[in-house]
């Protein structure tokens, strides 16, 4: 039987490229590649022929798992449920841990991104809060409490 070797990345499909990759880019990833892919490899892997798409991927500085921002030219992208909370079916959220989660979400605020409820703190372990980025994708902040 095969074994998961690592993490790699999660990809995320959106409607403007753009400001998903700032928003991701804001919390401290760094862009690793941005390209269009078509033909034959993305049709098959997707199984949506004639497909054409533009990818970003970020990754932590240093490595790590990573975040692919894929957004469609063809066909157009499919609307998902940008309102989804955390018991709606599907891929909840995307979680960092940050250094300072106060300041994270305080750089997030002035961006426009607020908390969907409220700063969570876990066993006096992990301090955790909820964003919801552009296009209703949910990051999960956590802070280690030394």
């Amino acid at each position: 039987m095969a074994r998961v070797m690592q993490f790699d990345h999660v990809g995320i499909t959106v409607a403007d490229l753009e400001a998903a990759t700032a928003f991701f880019a804001g919390l401290g990833l760094e862009v690793e590649g941005r390209t269009f892919v078509e033909g034959e490899f993305i049709d098959t892997v997707t199984g949506i022929p004639d497909s054409r798409t533009e990818i970003v991927m970020l990754r932590p500085r240093g490595g790590g798992t990573g975040v692919e921002l894929s957004s469609f030219v063809r066909p157009d992208h499919t609307p998902g449920s940008p309102t989804a909370m955390a018991n709606e079916l599907g891929l909840r959220s995307v979680c960092f841990e940050v250094d300072d989660l106060r300041a994270a979400l305080d750089g997030l605020a002035a961006e426009g991104y607020g908390v969907i409820g409220g700063i969570g703190e876990y066993e006096s372990t992990w301090r955790m809060a909820y964003v919801r980025g552009p296009e209703g994708i949910v990051v999960a902040l956590t802070e280690r409490i030394d």
